[in-house]
């Protein structure tokens, strides 16, 4: 009998939430290669196992000292090894290759070849740029880094994607089952990334957010631009913010449906909206909330989380030219395993 520990159960746990079994069911189907920065870390190991275990993948690059890496990969049943890579950046055959690519990527900044290698030796950066030369869909780092370190090497390597005005992020919103809300997901943006955004900046974090939900959830995003007012019951200068961003979004995004300014329970309770918005267009039914700025956002999903029983994936960057994604320092490996198929979905539409 084998000593080794099945990832499965990760699987069965997912499964029993569908906006979570979906993720991974539509990954599956065009299944992804996804390179890890913290590739010995045993979360990241058990999940990318799983996931080549499931279909949801078909490649894992693990990135980290060959000997850890290989010792974590040892503990876990895996059903064909050919999935999994392992790189170590201070014995990597392409590590030159890699690093000369930096020196390119960093022009700008007259980077000299020796800083570039000592900048790919980082697995955050080394992830990135298997991403960034197409030897891997997608990168996914945080675990053990924090998430200024795995955004920078993000941002330096992979870079803001052309059509963007810029990078931001969301959190996938898994609701618990019985939810008073009639939705088992929503989006909620940006809570881990822009902290002060302007009008414009407002705008187009909502229109990547709506893009977003549409291509993890597969329905059609109702976006709710949030603010302490709502339909001008304040006058306030973070009010007229809100007001001129839902009147951009609504000028560059027409296809959209959106309203704003809203008060939270305006946006998703219908009860509420019937009273406070009549004529709008959510009639509290929101699936994706834009909060006005960082401290809204990022006290925000918490409250969903610990007060409210939801799942929070990410944060998911959203923007970039290529998926890079971050976890949380405390992520489970199943946190891990929605991430992976996160990504994978990502990079069906960049």
């Amino acid at each position: 009998m084998s000593s080794k520990t099945n990832p499965s159960a990760l699987l069965d746990k997912a499964n029993q939430l569908p906006p979570l079994a979906s993720l991974m069911t539509r990954a599956a189907a065009a299944p992804k290669s996804i390179a890890f920065a913290e590739g010995s870390d045993p979360r990241i190991v058990e999940a990318a196992v799983a996931a080549l275990n499931a279909g949801i993948i078909r490649q894992a690059h693990l990135v980290g000292s060959q000997a850890e890496v290989e010792a974590t990969l040892g503990a876990f049943e895996i059903l064909d090894a050919t999935g999994v890579e392992i790189h170590d950046p201070e014995n990597s055959r392409i590590f030159g290759t890699l690093a000369e690519r930096f020196v390119e990527l960093r022009a700008h900044k007259h980077l000299s070849l020796e800083l570039a290698k000592k900048a790919t030796l980082d697995p955050l950066v080394f992830a990135a740029l298997l991403v960034e030369t197409g030897r891997a869909d997608g990168s996914i780092g945080g675990a053990v880094a924090t998430t200024s370190d795995t955004v920078r090497a993000a941002l330096q390597v992979i870079g803001k994607a052309k059509s963007e005005p810029l990078v931001s992020s969301f959190f996938l919103m898994i609701l618990p089952e019985n939810h008073p809300l009639d939705r088992a997901a929503m989006v909620f943006s940006d809570c881990g990334m822009v902290i002060e955004p302007d009008a414009q900046e407002l705008a187009g974090i909502a229109s990547q957010a709506a893009d977003s939900f549409a291509a993890l959830v597969g329905t059609e995003p109702k976006l709710g631009m949030l603010s302490f007012s709502t339909h001008g019951s304040a006058k306030h200068e973070r009010v007229t913010k809100v007001v001129e961003a839902t009147a951009a979004l609504k000028a560059a995004r027409p296809d959209l449906i959106v309203d704003g300014e809203l008060q939270l329970d305006a946006a998703i309770v219908p009860a509420v909206a019937a009273s406070k918005a009549p004529t709008g267009a959510l009639h509290g039914g929101a699936n994706v909330l834009i909060f006005p700025n960082l401290d809204a956002g990022n006290i925000g999903y918490k409250l969903a989380q610990r007060f409210g029983g939801a799942i929070a994936i990410g944060p998911v960057l959203q923007g970039l030219a290529k998926p890079a994604n971050d976890l949380s320092r405390g992520c489970s490996a199943g946190d891990v395993l929605a991430m992976i198929a996160v990504t994978a979905l990502q990079a069906e539409t960049v």
